[in-house]
């Protein structure tokens, strides 16, 4: 960000694990930057590692590399443009690719703490920073919850689901957190506030939202749900109703 603001921060928090965390990262960092703004995501998923398969290139250092081998490293470093044929916006992923000795390091208090830092330095030059964050069951994710303006439970549209963002609701709350929002993934939940339907699309054609309308639409009620931004109201409209003019890759 250029004028000395800070952008907004959301942590989204699979409420199971597969709830399909990281695949909604990627759609809402790609439609948001699509109209146009800044946005980062960066991993908290530390143990699938899931992010790094939307992305190609060297992935070095990640993300746990920057809290733990290579801290004075600077996050720009570590983060990857991922091209979006639109007018302007970046979305730009920093993705957790490590053994697993590094992995279980960039677990501990210590490494949690930097990850806020990290967190708070991508907000200082993004309009948006998206936190891919597991459960609520290790440091990073509480970091996450912790450093987030916002926070989002992400369930799949089942039973299980639907019992999980109970039982991750009080988690939140027990580290001092606030859920805001609840998406559902696959489905529709009665208790969610947005939902994502399922698609067919593999990892490597992700984002999705660029070129079918109907992931679109539903990627910006997340977007208002999460950061209370509207890419398809008034002079956004066009975003919205040009999804299928876009190239993602």
């Amino acid at each position: 960000m250029s004028d000395g603001t800070v952008g907004s921060v959301a942590a989204l928090v699979g409420a199971t694990g597969g709830a399909g965390t990281t695949r909604l990262s990627v759609e809402l960092g790609a439609l948001l930057a699509a109209d146009g703004r800044s946005v980062a995501v960066l991993d908290a998923a530390f143990a699938t590692q899931g992010l790094s398969d939307y992305l190609s290139g060297r992935l070095d250092p990640d993300l746990t590399a920057l809290v733990t081998d290579r801290r004075d490293a600077s996050l720009a470093e570590g983060l990857i443009d991922v091209p979006i044929d639109a007018d302007a916006g970046r979305l730009a992923c920093c993705p957790a690719a490590a053994p697993f000795e590094r992995l279980a390091r960039a677990k501990s208090p210590d490494a949690a703490r930097r990850f806020e830092s990290r967190i708070a330095a991508a907000a200082e030059s993004f309009d948006h920073v998206v936190v891919d964050t597991p459960p609520v069951a290790a440091n990073q994710s509480v970091a996450a919850v912790n450093a987030a303006d916002h926070t989002a439970l992400v369930a799949p549209a089942t039973t299980r689901g639907r019992d999980a963002v109970q039982r991750s609701r009080g988690r939140i709350d027990d580290v001092g957190g606030r859920v805001d929002a609840v998406v559902a993934t696959r489905g529709d939940l009665s208790v969610a506030d947005a939902s994502l339907p399922e698609t067919a699309t593999a990892v490597t054609d992700a984002p999705t939202c660029l070129d079918e309308h109907s992931v679109a639409a539903a990627v910006a009620d997340v977007a208002d749900a999460v950061f209370g931004v509207d890419p398809s109201s008034g002079g956004d409209r066009r975003l919205i109703d040009s999804v299928g003019e876009f190239v993602s890759r």
